[in-house]
């Protein structure tokens, strides 16, 4: 079945339409999380799968969604925008930091955002890969906007003289392209490594890349 239908207005129960809607479209939210997520994942899911996990009717999923990777691009926008509150959330605690430490506090509170919950780690480095174009295009739409977050940050620390002035948008691009390579690699058992392994790791890369051509590294 394609398409979308309109969910009945008006109240029912006491409950405004909107409100059941809401909670109709939490539910699906949350099966979809479970089912793509955890298992058995984006490929192997159905919507009738999705909505006996959400204990509701195909007609009230059609009223949320077109497809089924409409709730799968949803909920990759979801993860995304929780790893980006962590990073914001400290954003303003580390302005005032030297840019090793205030680079290596915002990976930090990203990667604790990013793999809090082991399903949103699934949906955002595994699940989403070569779903279909438009996905594609999304993906590609966030990793570009945290290559521009972190130009902004070095550019930050340029202006500011600590830091040698420069184009940093390829150094930008390896690092956000490499935290998505190992994060997939890892979240699918290719690499046998502690969480905090993988973010030293993906430091390492970041920060070699601050110093000063001779300049002794962080201990």
């Amino acid at each position: 079945m394609a398409g979308r239908i309109t969910p009945a207005a008006g109240r029912y129960g006491g409950r405004p339409a909107a409100e059941r809607q809401a909670e109709r479209r939490t539910r699906f939210l949350e099966a979809g999380l479970d089912l793509f997520g955890a298992g058995p994942g984006y490929r192997a899911t159905r919507i009738t799968d999705v909505c006996r996990a959400a204990g509701l009717s195909s007609r009230q999923f059609y009223e949320e969604f077109h497809t089924l990777e409409d709730l799968l691009a949803e909920l990759h926008l979801y993860v995304n925008d929780v790893a980006q509150q962590a990073v914001l959330g400290v954003l303003p605690q580390v302005r005032h930091l030297e840019p090793i430490e205030r680079c290596s506090r915002l990976f930090r509170a990203y990667a604790a955002g990013a793999t809090a919950d082991p399903r949103h780690t699934r949906i955002a480095f595994v699940e989403i890969i070569g779903v279909s174009p438009r996905l594609d295009r999304q993906r590609l739409d966030r990793r570009a906007r945290w290559i521009a977050f972190l130009c902004e940050q070095l550019d930050d620390a340029a202006d500011r003289g600590e830091i040698p002035a420069r184009d940093f948008r390829v150094t930008a691009a390896a690092f956000i392209g490499a935290i998505n390579g190992l994060m997939h690699d890892w979240a699918v058992g290719w690499v046998d490594a502690t969480l905090d392994q993988i973010v030293d790791e993906l430091l390492l890369m970041l920060l070699g890349r601050l110093q000063v051509p001779g300049e002794a590294g962080p201990a």
